[in-house]
């Protein structure tokens, strides 16, 4: 769950289909590490992303990258994919959530979750690369579906 502004939205993680992508978030998400971290890169109509504690877009978390894991999932809206420098093998802690469609990622990205509930608060993140007043996620944790 990653708490916003506006309120909580809710990640389904795919962990049947990148799970050292699951794993790292997770991690991560447990370290408290994505507690206060900007979205530093929102585009209308494609994707907002967040993850990095520098709010550059060049930042990671001290953990070595993970290679890619490409699935058959395809980026439509809602759809979460782990961000990444050239290679493949690059992504490390940031990450996006498609505002749209854009299967022109598709194979090129790793999917490792899909928004289930508050997609209408990713919504109203502001625009901008960088925003001119970036939104935070103010809390991120791994919740159980069941509870």
């Amino acid at each position: 769950m990653m708490e916003l502004k506006c309120g909580p939205v809710m990640i389904k993680l795919r962990s049947d289909l990148a799970p050292k992508h699951v794993e790292r978030v997770t991690k991560l998400t447990s370290e408290g590490f994505y507690n206060g971290i900007v979205f530093h890169r929102v585009i209308e109509g494609f994707m907002a992303q967040t993850g990095d504690p520098t709010g550059t877009g060049t930042g990671g978390s001290n953990y070595p990258d993970v290679p890619a894991e490409f699935s058959s999932l395809p980026f439509t809206r809602g759809v979460v994919g782990m961000a990444r420098a050239q290679s493949n093998d690059s992504a490390n802690s940031q990450f996006f959530i498609m505002f749209a469609d854009g299967r022109f990622l598709d194979g090129k990205y790793t999917a490792f979750g899909e928004v289930t509930a508050g997609m209408s608060c990713v919504d109203q993140l502001n625009r901008g690369e960088p925003p001119a007043s970036p939104d935070k996620i103010i809390k991120m944790q791994v919740v159980n579906a069941s509870q």
